[in-house]
């Protein structure tokens, strides 16, 4: 379609909405009367047999007149005090802390977590998590070189997650709220499993042992999670003590941000309560 198409649409659309305005006065208050009865824009669309459009504009028309301030509603549970899935929470506070960040600008605000492109499982996961913790606010998806960036639209993701902050997680402090705390105490695995999904993963390491005089190869399952904050590593491995998960710092190449999980029984709590990704 051609720009001088859309535009002439645009205009006839407009025309329109005016048209049935100036000619429609009984169902124009019919609607307004129901609008402002707190009957959704769709609804008394559908109840009148009239375009959405038409309704939205009627609305803002109408709140302009009366000088009423138009304000979001939110479903957000600390503004508003309503429970929430506490479970999907520890979740997604791991995936938060891991690969998370917070948009929070004046025409800008939502939540990503960015998911490698071979866990489409993960994907799923996170916008699952999301919706179950924030109902209301849209979610969508764009590819990213490698991955997939999943967002949450609203401002309140800053209420949820007070660690945002300006500056990289690792350059200022990241501590828990008393409420936060209770919700990882109450669901510890859900927290590690998160932090795993994000900065986490399931793997095959390998070593070699003189038996017999001749050396043999030895493979075993480990859990390895990567974090450049200290803070963050903290409560990953404050998280495993409390549960009975042996851990253990790990520098490679001058890296010291590893923490691996490799004794046997260990790992079979990983396996039981985490599990690879997928």
């Amino acid at each position: 379609m051609s720009a001088s198409s859309i535009r002439l649409r645009a205009h006839e659309s407009r025309t329109k909405i005016r048209l049935m305005a100036q000619h429609n006065p009984s169902i124009r208050d019919e609607a307004l009367a129901l609008l402002r009865r707190g009957v959704t824009n769709r609804a008394v669309a559908e109840h009148l047999n009239v375009p959405r459009g038409t309704v939205g504009w009627w609305l803002h028309e109408d709140r302009k007149q009366r000088g009423v301030k138009y304000t979001q509603p939110t479903d957000c549970p600390i503004c508003t005090g309503r429970d929430f899935d506490r479970i999907a929470y520890a979740y997604l506070l791991g995936l938060y802390l891991g690969d998370g960040h917070i948009i929070s600008k004046p025409k800008q605000h939502h939540l990503s977590i960015f998911c490698g492109d071979a866990w489409p499982g993960l994907i799923i996961e996170a916008e699952a998590a999301m919706r179950q913790v924030m109902p209301a606010p849209r979610t969508g998806r764009r590819q990213r070189s490698g991955c997939v960036e999943v967002k949450s639209f609203t401002k309140h993701w800053t209420c949820v997650f007070p660690q945002h902050g300006p500056g990289k997680k690792h350059e200022r402090r990241i501590a828990l709220e008393p409420w936060q705390q209770e919700i990882v105490d109450a669901h510890p695995w859900d927290f590690v499993r998160g932090l795993i999904h994000s900065d986490g993963c399931r793997n095959m390491n390998w070593t070699t042992r003189i038996v017999g005089g001749e050396r043999k190869r030895y493979e075993y399952p480990r859990y390895w999670f990567t974090n450049v904050s200290d803070d963050i590593r903290q409560l990953y491995t404050d998280t495993l003590d409390k549960l009975g998960v042996e851990w253990k710092h790990c520098t490679r190449a001058g890296n010291k941000y590893n923490i691996s999980v490799a004794r046997r029984a260990s790992v079979a709590l990983m396996d039981a309560h985490v599990g690879p990704k997928h």
